[in-house]
């Protein structure tokens, strides 16, 4: 009797996942929707666009890249979050998704349980950048500014909680030093003005920063990374510049509504991973300061939770959340 009831056991959990194989053999069946939750020009758009060709063409449909910013990151996430769980529509996100449930306490939706993390696309460090008005060309020299004139300087973010909100507070935190908070809609507007001087500073991904510092249009002082990435070579880290343990990444990750078919899922990471550790798209992204990660659902999922816990303290002791 008891084989006899694992046997139907058995048979009802395969027959209860055939339509889910089934949907997932069919898919994609028209065009994927990616909603970056971001305006186009900031990190999470610029991965997207290097992602979109070789994706589109290992799913046989197009992909067409839908940018929703605003309210950082929580209005395009929102969206995939009611969407119809069938892999049509994807949400492509960094870093700020993790801290939502920590400064958005009037959140329309679970970050944890109404989207289901697919993988964390790449990871890279911050990178303190200031406007080359700024007369500092090193930390030390740009700390002791600070301090001698407090308030003077604003430095910009692309939303509350966001990895360059979060490390900012952070850095004001461990320096002493008091710097007003500019939030923008996305990291395009935030680095036309810092380009332009209307805000001095900002912790930005190294992979953004980039072209405008080898312009000589922004000043690199650190990178929050563990190590020195090869795109900053003469660029020291925060902790090398006599903050030790100071280190923060920012990342890409990419997530669908939950009830997605997890065949689907899988076969997004295969195909995100085989994508991403392509020689000449890894080389691309490396010479960007980014690192190309791919990692599994699971992996990714506690990757989101690490990332809370890693920040509550901040935002609770600095009063971040959003009334």
């Amino acid at each position: 009797m008891i084989r006899k009831a694992i046997r139907l056991a058995a048979a009802g959990a395969v027959l209860m996942m055939l339509p889910a194989l089934a949907q997932a053999q069919s898919w994609p069946s028209k065009p994927i929707r990616l909603i970056v939750a971001f305006p186009a020009g900031g990190l999470v758009d610029t991965v997207a666009r290097q992602l979109q060709p070789a994706l589109q063409q290992a799913l046989g449909q197009p992909v067409v890249i839908d940018n929703r910013g605003g309210a950082g990151g929580t209005i395009g996430s929102a969206e995939v979050a009611r969407s119809e769980p069938d892999g049509h529509t994807l949400l492509m996100i960094f870093d700020s998704y993790a801290t939502y449930p920590l400064v958005y306490p009037k959140l329309s939706f679970d970050s944890l349980k109404d989207l289901k993390p697919v993988t964390q696309i790449a990871s890279n460090p911050l990178v303190l950048v200031v406007n080359p008005r700024v007369p500092a060309n090193d930390l030390k020299s740009f700390v002791e500014l600070l301090k001698a004139q407090p308030e003077r300087f604003n430095y910009a973010s692309v939303g509350v909680g966001s990895s360059n909100h979060l490390t900012a507070e952070l850095f004001q935190e461990v320096t002493g030093s008091t710097i007003t908070h500019v939030p923008y809609r996305g990291g395009g507007p935030a680095q036309q003005d810092l380009v332009g001087g209307q805000v001095q500073m900002m912790f930005l991904s190294a992979s953004l920063a980039h072209p405008h510092v080898k312009a000589g249009a922004l000043r690199a002082l650190a990178q929050t990374g563990v190590e020195r990435v090869s795109a900053y070579a003469d660029t020291p880290t925060v902790a090398e510049s006599g903050y030790p343990d100071f280190t923060v990444n920012s990342w890409v990750g990419l997530l669908a509504p939950a009830g997605t078919p997890q065949p689907i899922v899988e076969r997004l990471h295969a195909e995100i991973r085989r994508i991403v550790m392509e020689p000449a798209l890894s080389a691309r992204l490396q010479e960007q300061g980014l690192t190309g990660v791919a990692s599994t659902p699971d992996q990714f999922a506690k990757t989101l939770r690490a990332e809370q816990d890693k920040w509550v303290r901040l935002v609770n002791q600095r009063k971040l959340k959003l009334e």
